[in-house]
C-alpha cells in the first residue's frame, strides 16, 4: 500500500461508521471554503519560498480532494479512482505531440492545441466552462487568454493602453451622472481593460495587485 492508498483509508475510516463526527457530517459544500483557503495557504507557500510549508499545505490540499471524493463515493457518484482516471485520460488526450502523432513545438503551440482539443471536447461551450467562483481579476484574464487563443484579441499594447483610457473617459463621465449602476459598470469595464493591459504586459494582474497591497 503506498502512502496516498493509507490517506484514503484513512480518511474512509474517519467517515466511517466508528469514524469521527465531525468528519462524517462533512459535505462537498461544507468543504469547499476550506478547500479555498488551503488554495491560498498554497499561494503564500509559494510566494515564501518555504518548502516545508508547501508541502504541508499540498497535503491539506491533497486531505480535502480524498474527502471530496469519499463523500461523493458514499453517494455511488463517483470514486477517486474515477478521478484519477478521468484526469489521467485528459492528459494522454491533451498531449498528442507526447502520446500521439502531434508534432507541434514550443510552449504556446502547444498551448494552442490544448485549448483546440478543450474546445473540441465542450462542443461550442468553450467560453462557458469559465468557472464562476474563480477570483474576479483571474477569471476576467483567463477569458481573455480564451479569446486570445481563438485570435479574438488585441494586436497591439498602444491598442490596449487606448481602450483603458477610453474606459476611464466612460467613467468619469458615469462618475458625474451620479447614476450608481452606470458607475458601477463603467469601473467594472475599467476593470477588465486593466486586467487586458497587465496581461498584454505578461503580467498576473492578480499577483500585481496582490503586490501592490502588501
Amino acid at each position: 500500500m503506498n502512502e496516498f492508498e493509507k490517506l484514503c483509508g484513512i480518511v474512509a475510516r474517519l467517515r466511517g461508521a466508528d469514524g469521527c463526527p465531525w468528519d462524517r457530517e462533512q459535505t462537498n459544500a461544507s468543504l469547499l471554503p476550506p478547500l479555498l483557503e488551503e488554495a491560498y495557504e498554497i499561494a503564500g507557500a509559494i510566494y515564501a519560498q518555504d518548502d516545508a510549508n508547501l508541502r504541508e499545505e499540498l497535503g491539506d490540499l491533497l486531505l480535502l480532494v480524498a474527502m471530496h471524493a469519499q463523500i461523493a463515493s458514499e453517494a455511488n457518484r463517483f470514486s477517486i479512482e474515477d478521478v484519477a482516471r478521468e484526469i489521467t485520460e485528459k492528459l494522454i488526450r491533451r498531449h498528442p505531440h507526447v502520446f500521439g502523432e502531434s508534432t507541434v513545438r514550443g510552449s504556446e503551440a502547444v498551448i494552442k492545441q490544448w485549448e483546440a482539443i478543450k474546445q473540441e471536447e465542450k462542443k461550442g461551450h468553450y467560453f462557458a466552462s469559465l468557472p464562476a467562483a474563480l477570483p474576479a481579476l483571474m477569471r476576467a484574464e483567463k477569458a481573455q487568454k480564451k479569446a486570445a487563443r481563438v485570435n479574438f484579441d488585441w494586436k497591439e499594447l498602444g491598442d490596449v493602453l487606448a481602450k483603458v483610457n477610453e474606459e476611464l473617459s466612460e467613467t468619469k463621465d458615469a462618475i458625474e451622472s451620479a447614476e450608481t449602476e452606470r458607475i458601477a459598470d463603467e469601473i467594472g469595464d475599467l476593470l477588465f481593460a486593466v486586467v487586458n493591459l497587465a496581461r498584454k504586459c505578461k503580467l498576473d494582474a492578480e499577483s500585481v495587485l496582490q503586490s501592490a497591497t502588501d
